[in-house]
């Protein structure tokens, strides 16, 4: 058994998480995986999947992270963290090519809600955030509002009106962005008529 030195640079090496068959290659087995647990060093997250314990950041921002490396925070995470909500998420809304395998989603922690999208649009309003010190990919303001309406049959009515009105009293916003993003987005009939009215 190798010491926990090693074994955190090994863990790093696969960007904090590994699988089963991984740290097999490493020639770290099921009773090394298990004394690294008991001594917490590292913690199941789902089945076949181990991720390095972080002492520094205990935040879930990293293992969603290293899970869905692919995924884009949206939705009640993003109005959350742009304070369009204050309902603080039960789960991490998470945007993702629809055509991923959907069977990763099937975990016991973190809680998580996949949207899975349209390879095309995906990418619209992508930025980069930061949640507790962990840079993470998230959609910009303006996308999120785009999704709010297109999604808004689906959505809280509580929920929606206050990320609309978030929105528009934000003085930071940037209406050119939200109406070129609307017309991908399908969504450009509906934005003119909500957030045209508030404006």
């Amino acid at each position: 058994m190798r010491d926990s030195e090693k074994i955190k640079e090994i863990f790093e090496r696969y960007g904090g998480i590994m699988r089963t068959y991984q740290l097999t290659s490493e020639k770290i087995f099921y009773d090394d995986i298990q004394r690294l647990i008991d001594e917490d060093i590292i913690e199941k997250v789902r089945t076949g999947y181990y991720q390095l314990i972080d002492d520094d950041n205990p935040s879930e921002a990293v293992t969603v992270k290293r899970l869905f490396p692919d995924g884009i925070l949206c939705m009640d995470t993003a109005l959350w963290h742009y304070g369009y909500s204050d309902r603080t998420p039960s789960r991490w809304h998470i945007a993702v090519d629809k055509y991923s395998n959907r069977t990763r989603f099937n975990i016991d922690y973190p809680f998580v809600k996949a949207y899975f999208v349209a390879p095309e649009v995906l990418s619209i309003g992508l930025c980069e955030q930061e949640i507790d010190g962990i840079t993470v990919k998230m959609y910009d303001k303006e996308r999120v509002i785009c999704d709010c309406l297109r999604y808004r049959n689906k959505m809280d009515k509580e929920l929606f009106n206050k990320a609309i009105q978030g929105y528009v009293s934000d003085t930071s916003k940037n209406i050119p962005n939200l109406m070129e993003y609307a017309v991908p987005l399908r969504c450009a009939n509906i934005v003119k008529e909500l957030i045209g009215v508030w404006l």
